[in-house]
């Protein structure tokens, strides 16, 4: 039951994540419904599988993201999409891993957001930011970013999340139990398939 319970938020995740990464990439914005429905389907798996354990977890899992993610909105780090979306994200995958999900989410975003922005204005507007803000540290004051130079694209931030949400996946120790059941129902289909 409990590998049911992890293969469906996996599922799940990943869906909204891809879909998030889609809108985010085209449009630079996530939909509501998205974030709504991921919010609702995260309630609703972890209350069936889990019952009220389950319900805890999931809002545990939302409460938290609203902790660590209002002041990266208030400081306009993050969008207000990227946001819901983790709140969502935080009911399907629990407080545990939505930590690391966040905290290597930041670690990629690092050169995810140098990578989109540089595409987006090339490379001299990358060279401009890198001597902008040797400027702002050797001068001790900032700088705004003029025309041209990458600190001035707005940047999506749903393929950083994403990435981080994968790693953080990839190394939770109950994916290792999940992907030998997945391996051992695998290879019970098979065997049945060679009987016939």
């Amino acid at each position: 039951m409990t590998e049911y319970a992890l293969l469906t938020s996996v599922v799940i995740t990943l869906f909204s994540l891809s879909v998030a990464l889609y809108f985010d990439l085209r449009y630079q914005r996530i939909p509501n419904l998205l974030c709504l429905l991921t919010f609702l389907l995260g309630i609703t798996v972890n209350s069936y599988f889990h019952s009220w354990d389950g319900l805890l977890e999931a809002l545990s899992g939302a409460g938290l993201a609203i902790l660590l993610l209002i002041p990266a909105y208030y400081f306009k780090i993050l969008g207000a999409g990227d946001v819901k979306l983790m709140i969502g994200i935080g009911t399907l995958a629990g407080p545990l891993v939505l930590t690391w999900s966040i905290a290597y989410g930041v670690i990629f975003g690092a050169f995810t957001s140098i990578l989109i922005a540089t595409k987006a204005v090339g490379w001299r507007g990358f060279t401009m930011m890198i001597s902008r803000y040797i400027d702002c540290l050797y001068l001790r004051t900032y700088f705004k970013p003029e025309k041209g130079d990458a600190g001035r694209v707005n940047v999506p931030y749903a393929p950083a999340l994403m990435l981080g949400w994968m790693l953080a996946t990839y190394i939770n120790h109950d994916i290792y139990d999940l992907m030998w059941t997945i391996e051992v129902i695998i290879n019970e289909i098979s065997t049945s398939f060679n009987r016939i």
